[in-house]
């Protein structure tokens, strides 16, 4: 089993951007506690703060991973081209925020995924991704049948 997480913008500040909101653990430490609480999951995991890079990145997931757990940062609320990337590829992609986008400024609470994801999970900090991951999982399952 091979999951890419896909970090859009800012993301690669984690643990020192607006700690009261995100928190300050790093992304780099806590995917390792990923890695260990799914020891039968490949994670790859990439950050970008360009569209048109995480668009790639998107791209690239059909036919190499089985799924993606994405937090596309601000592109959520604004980036009709990443929700036609998410679109297109036929793996199951989960949103994820580690904040509650509806708890925060109006401007967040659209999400231009969440038409074409398969869930979306949010506010629940950096844990959001390991909640992601097991989603992923069960949907993966089912589509095993």
């Amino acid at each position: 089993m091979k999951i890419l997480i896909l970090n859009g913008p800012n993301l690669n500040l984690q643990g020192r951007r607006d700690t009261d909101v995100y928190g300050t653990q790093r992304f780099d430490v806590y995917i390792e506690s990923l890695k260990k609480a799914f020891p039968q999951v490949a994670f790859d995991y990439f950050q970008s703060n360009v569209e048109g890079v995480l668009i790639n990145a998107l791209h690239r997931a059909e036919g190499e991973f089985d799924g993606v757990v994405l937090n596309a940062g601000g592109y959520t609320h604004t980036s009709v081209a990443l929700r036609d990337a998410v679109s297109a590829i036929t793996i199951p992609t989960v949103e994820v925020h580690i904040s509650s986008i509806l708890a925060r400024e109006e401007f967040r609470h659209t999400s231009l995924l969440a038409g074409v994801v398969c869930g979306s999970i949010m506010g629940f900090g950096l844990d959001s991704y390991r909640l992601g991951v097991e989603a992923l999982l069960l949907r993966l399952k089912e589509r095993k049948g």
